[in-house]
């Protein structure tokens, strides 16, 4: 593990670009990250006083305004978190049907039945999708032997022609165990990929140690290789792939389809729905709600593209990840970061595509009970350290006036806005209502005059309005059935050895969410924010998966 990382160093991301083509020049390598300014600094401490702003506001605003107005606040609070659930609930059903006509086509026929003037654009240059290749670039620590074959096996596969699927795994030097476990993969799937390449990482001087790291590294690797191959990086598509994500058999057509059909392909992020459910019936029911819940989020979010962000593992033209400067190796969040990097490069050109096919991840899972619920903390954790992109998009706003104005705000201040809700938006919901009333019972037993709080408990007021505070979150909480319908839908089969208490409680799980919530999900989040604001930087761990 490295030491302290910061949120990201100077990044020179270079011009931008006007129009793909593979004789281009591409940003320029990141070079050694330099000691953060001022404002930079400043910007890395903003996020987490915010939050604990509004979390001290929570304590303080009953004792120093009169309580029912703060009650009265929290009411419209908690009526904006009815109308999104409505939204987010009619998103989340909205991408559950699309989610299942799309698994059911024949992607690979419907490439195959493309007339030529679908895949060749107005300057004649020709995307056949019969000569566009797939990679998989998967990085690797410590992983076991079984989940990588697991990963590998399902790019095997996957209903596209062998001869253009390609695989290249990148381990670290170090790494004895990984080596081995690649070399034998190699052998079992002889035949099965165009190539199947192992990418060595010597652990560069100066990088934040863990995946984007190894990415950076195994980016510009890849590109040579296929440079070798004599292919066209536009021809080729990378996916980022998480070693224990297991691609769906559909994948890779349906994302051709796409791509040999948009003449903007080279602006484009493929991002596939996320499940966590390879070992979801294997692990505690804290680890199963946020599962589920970090699905449902991103399937929300694939009907709200402008809001979308790359995640985990997602696919693009290799022609991009070379202009854009492949990844940073100075951060720990190798996702959210390349996007902002791409964002950046081709401004309003760029979108992110949401591609309504699952890929199927792992659930963290320990050796034992308590380290699974540690390493689940740690993963949300290392999730929410994205917050550490705000300095990093704040100053690239500045000097970058050929986006719009509108787009860089929208963007920047949708980042700023999910971080600060992650933490601040359960806490007034859950408690905001009855802080006034525990403050003035506080008050009562210890003689210590609060002033707002002082008598609130007594007033019929407090009693109507916590009651209309209960009944909007009440109904609210309504929503649920509507999510565990979906999840269900979703899920693998339960196993069949369970019986029928067993069952009946992996279906009421879900419901201890605001529970499993705070300290699984608000917690390490307040955590990832206050490590920035106090300049204690977050080292990369891997997330245990046994």
């Amino acid at each position: 593990m490295s030491s302290a990382s910061p949120a990201g160093g100077d990044v020179h991301l270079g011009e931008p670009q006007v129009a793909p083509g593979a004789d281009q020049e591409p940003a320029q390598p990141d070079p050694e990250r330099s000691p953060l300014t001022v404002g930079q600094r400043i910007l890395e401490v903003l996020p987490g006083t915010a939050t604990w702003i509004i979390i001290l506001a929570l304590i303080m605003t009953p004792i120093l305004v009169y309580p029912t107005l703060v009650v009265a606040a929290i009411i419209v609070v908690d009526l904006y978190w009815l109308v999104r659930s409505i939204i987010v609930v009619r998103g989340i059903l909205r991408t559950h049907r699309r989610i299942r006509y799309e698994v059911g086509e024949d992607w690979l026929r419907r490439c195959d039945e493309l007339p030529e003037e679908a895949w060749a654009d107005a300057d004649g240059v020709r995307f056949d999708p019969g000569q566009i290749y797939h990679v998989a670039l998967i990085p690797t620590y410590t992983e076991r032997y079984e989940v990588l074959k697991a990963t590998v096996q399902a790019l095997a596969d996957a209903d596209y022609p062998a001869d253009r699927k390609l695989v290249a795994v990148i381990t670290r030097t170090t790494d004895i165990q990984g080596i081995e476990n690649v070399q034998r993969l190699q052998r079992e799937h002889e035949g099965d990929f165009h190539r199947f390449w192992h990418i060595l990482d010597p652990l560069l001087p100066g990088i934040v140690v863990g995946k984007s790291a190894a990415m950076a590294y195994g980016g510009p690797d890849l590109f040579q290789r296929i440079e070798d191959e004599g292919l066209d990086p536009r021809h080729v598509i990378v996916t980022d792939l998480d070693s224990d994500f297991r691609v769906h058999p559909r994948y890779m057509s349906r994302v051709t389809w796409d791509y040999v059909q948009d003449p903007e392909r080279d602006y484009r992020l493929y991002q596939p729905v996320p499940m966590f459910h390879n070992n979801i019936w294997r692990v505690p029911a804290a680890v199963h709600v946020l599962a589920s819940a970090a699905t449902q989020w991103q399937m929300f979010l694939h009907t709200r593209p402008r809001r979308l962000v790359t995640f985990a593992s997602y696919s693009m033209s290799l022609q991009l990840v070379r202009d854009v400067g492949y990844w940073d190796p100075h951060v720990i969040q190798e996702d959210s970061r390349f996007f902002w990097r791409a964002f950046f490069r081709y401004g309003d050109r760029l979108r992110v595509v949401p591609v309504n096919m699952p890929f199927y991840g792992d659930c963290p899972r320990a050796r034992t009970y308590g380290a699974t619920h540690v390493s689940q903390y740690n993963q949300i954790k290392r999730w929410a350290w994205g917050v550490s992109d705000v300095p990093f998009v704040f100053l690239n706003m500045l000097t970058h006036p050929e986006i719009p104005v509108w787009l860089r705000f929208y963007r920047f201040m949708n980042l700023v806005f999910n971080h600060l809700m992650w933490v601040s938006m359960p806490l007034l919901l859950l408690f905001g209502a009855s802080i006034p009333g525990y403050l003035a019972v506080l008050s009562q037993a210890t003689g210590i005059h609060l002033v707002g709080a002082y008598d609130y408990s007594l007033t019929s007021t407090s009693d109507y309005l916590g009651f209309t505070s209960a009944m909007i979150l009440t109904i609210t909480l309504a929503s649920v059935v509507v999510l565990i319908y979906v999840d269900e839908k979703l899920l693998p089969p339960r196993p069949p050895d369970w019986g029928p208490v067993r069952r009946a409680k992996s279906y009421l799980e879900v419901l201890l969410y605001p529970f499993f919530g705070l300290f699984f999900s608000v917690i390490p989040a307040l955590e990832s924010q206050t490590r920035l604001m106090m300049g204690f930087y977050l080292e990369y761990r891997v997330t245990e998966k046994e």
